[in-house]
C-alpha cells in the first residue's frame, strides 16, 4: 500500500474520531485535505499537522484528541457558540493566555453540554480564543462553584 493511501486512510479515521468527539462536521473542519498524520513507531496515529502547525494529538489512554492552538481555532470557527466554550472574565484573560489554569470563580458562561474531561476552548466574552485545555468540571458545575480549577489549560494563545 502506498504512503498516499495510508495518509488518506488515517485522515479519514481522524475525521471520524473528531466527528464523534466534537459533533458532526467537526472532522472535515478540523482536518482538511492536505493534513499530515504522524504515526508512532508501532503504527498508531499520534499527531495531526497542517503545514508546520500541530492541530491535534491523540491521547493514548482514551483515543480522544487534545487540541493545539491551530486546531482550536479551526474548531472554534466550525462550531457555533457556545459549543465547547468556557467564557471567562476579562480580568483573567491575560493570565489564561499565558497558559495559567482557569478557575471556576472566573467563569461567566459555559456550554451546558461540557462534561469533565472534555477538550474545551477558553474564550473571552467577545469569543476571542485564549487557550485550550481539559475541563475539570461540567459546564453547569463551572457556573455553580466559586472555587477550584474549572479548566486545566494545556496551551495558551
Amino acid at each position: 500500500m502506498s504512503t498516499s493511501c495510508l495518509q488518506d486512510s488515517a485522515l479519514a479515521r481522524v475525521q471520524v474520531i473528531a466527528d464523534f468527539q466534537f459533533g458532526r462536521g467537526a472532522g472535515e473542519a478540523l482536518f482538511p485535505e492536505g493534513c499530515e498524520v504522524v504515526l508512532s513507531r508501532t503504527g498508531r496515529i499520534r499527531q495531526i499537522a497542517l503545514g508546520k502547525e500541530r492541530l491535534a494529538t491523540i491521547r493514548a489512554q482514551d483515543g480522544r484528541f487534545t487540541l493545539g492552538i491551530a486546531g482550536a481555532l479551526r474548531l472554534m470557527h466550525a462550531l457555533t457558540a457556545p459549543a465547547y466554550r468556557v467564557v471567562v472574565t476579562d480580568e483573567v484573560a491575560a493570565f489564561i493566555r499565558e497558559g495559567k489554569n482557569t478557575f471556576a470563580k472566573h467563569v461567566i458562561a459555559a456550554d451546558p453540554a461540557i462534561r469533565a474531561g472534555d477538550e474545551v476552548l477558553v474564550v473571552t466574552g467577545e469569543d476571542d480564543l485564549l487557550a485550550t485545555g481539559s475541563a475539570v468540571l461540567s459546564g453547569g458545575e463551572m457556573l455553580i462553584f466559586n472555587y477550584g480549577v474549572a479548566v486545566k489549560v494545556r496551551q495558551g494563545r
